[in-house]
């Protein structure tokens, strides 16, 4: 791939690392490199895709499973009724971050957003944070939300649960590892200067809080679903970009973090949604015979201006291939779950927010029976909530949407 003067190999994972590269050709270079390289395999990817649903919904038609669907429900505890209202509430407020996408677009000389332009960095961000400030700031930060969370925070530092060292020939992803017969958790990421390393550190925290609360529940209720195991990661990093954002001194700081903040959005509302089309209308298609690279390229496509409202150019309609989770093969639908998790926990932050500091109780005690409950009795007992209706899934979207307003007030 070219970039300036020099021409030099990369791999799939390192091009994807350039969407966030701050040079806009460079980022469509690395876009159109990707879709060329994805092109002179996606014959292969075919044969693999259509091959694993062929087989799946022949197993599904001998044990009378009545939908595709029906599986990954039961697996995530969740009825059919819940993940339609999810994505309804998501499509009803769909029309704000279309119009974020639209506005960071103009910011580019665009009239729609570019795909390749998504992940580029909006204004700057100054706050850099050494690992023992970032350290000082989240226990701060969580204690300011609940002292249970503070005081768990503290303990894992204390006792040297995160191994953070920023060093040669180590991975960047965040991971955490969950030790039951002790009860304790280790915590791995390679920490760098900057928020998003602060926000992996305050994600991989709230994992650990999620296994800190099981800790005196019986074996057998501790395996919790998918579709709830982000939402205490999701949650601490909220209370963290909260915490950023009221620290910040201008307008540029203010850009790049409530950028931060709305990629997330659209990745869990959009992008993940266009995910879970795909693969509907894929499994549908799949019943009657195989289907051809053309026609999974239009699938991708259809998913793609639905999902986004068609307000995404230039998308990757060879997302199929480079998307990991349709070639699972224990079970369909690695995708809802996702979006699940992100929005579960913002409707939990929105009501910390009405409650206050006391709902750190309800909170705990909510994890602790994540691994026992379906999770429409689990929002029912904690929260008084029926989280099949639209009503309960737009608490937490309309945070969102908070972003976007200001987000539009600022670039105007």
């Amino acid at each position: 791939m070219p970039f300036g003067e020099e021409s030099r190999e990369l791999s799939i994972g390192q091009t994807f690392n350039l969407r966030s590269h701050p040079d806009e050709d460079i980022r469509k270079a690395a876009h159109i490199a990707l879709e060329d390289a994805l092109q002179e395999k996606e014959e292969l990817f075919a044969q693999i895709l259509n091959n694993i649903a062929g087989f799946r919904l022949q197993v599904y038609k001998n044990r009378k499973l009545p939908h595709i669907l029906t599986e990954p429900l039961i697996e995530n505890r969740l009825k059919a009724e819940t993940l339609n209202a999810m994505w309804s509430a998501i499509n009803k407020y769909k029309k704000p971050f279309t119009n974020y996408l639209e506005g960071k677009a103009k910011m580019f000389g665009d009239t729609k957003m570019q795909s390749y332009n998504f992940w580029a960095p909006v204004g700057e961000s100054k706050q850099r944070m050494s690992y023992g400030e970032a350290v000082s700031f989240i226990l701060e930060s969580f204690s300011h939300f609940g002292n249970e969370l503070g005081d768990f925070a503290w303990k894992a530092f204390e006792k040297e649960w995160v191994e953070a060292e920023n060093r040669a020939n180590k991975s960047t992803a965040g991971f955490c590892a969950s030790f039951p017969r002790t009860g304790e958790s280790r915590i791995f990421l390679t920490y760098e200067e900057g928020i998003t390393s602060v926000l992996t550190l305050a994600h991989e925290l709230g994992h650990a809080f999620h296994n800190d609360a099981m800790k005196t529940v019986d074996g057998s209720n501790r395996q919790y679903p998918l579709s709830i195991a982000e939402t205490a990661s999701f949650f601490a990093e909220q209370v963290i970009l909260d915490a950023v954002l009221e620290k910040a001194e201008s307008k540029e700081e203010k850009l790049f973090l409530l950028d931060e903040k709305l990629k997330r959005s659209v990745m869990n509302f959009m992008n993940i949604h266009s995910r879970f089309l795909f693969e509907k209308n894929f499994y549908e298609e799949r019943k009657k015979g195989r289907l051809s690279v053309e026609r999974l390229n239009e699938l991708m496509k259809e998913a793609f201006n639905m999902a986004y409202d068609r307000s995404f150019d230039n998308p990757s309609l060879r997302s199929w291939i480079w998307t990991p989770h349709y070639y699972i093969t224990t079970s369909p639908f690695y995708n809802f779950p996702y979006t699940f998790g992100y929005l579960f926990a913002l409707s939990l932050y929105a009501k910390s927010k009405e409650i206050g500091k006391s709902f750190e109780k309800e909170y705990i005690a909510l994890l602790r029976d994540s691994g026992s409950m379906s999770l429409e009795n689990l929002a029912m007992k904690h929260l008084g909530e029926d989280i099949t209706t639209e009503d309960f899934w737009g608490k937490g979207i309309k945070l969102c949407v908070k972003d976007v307003e200001e987000f539009m007030s600022l670039i105007s």
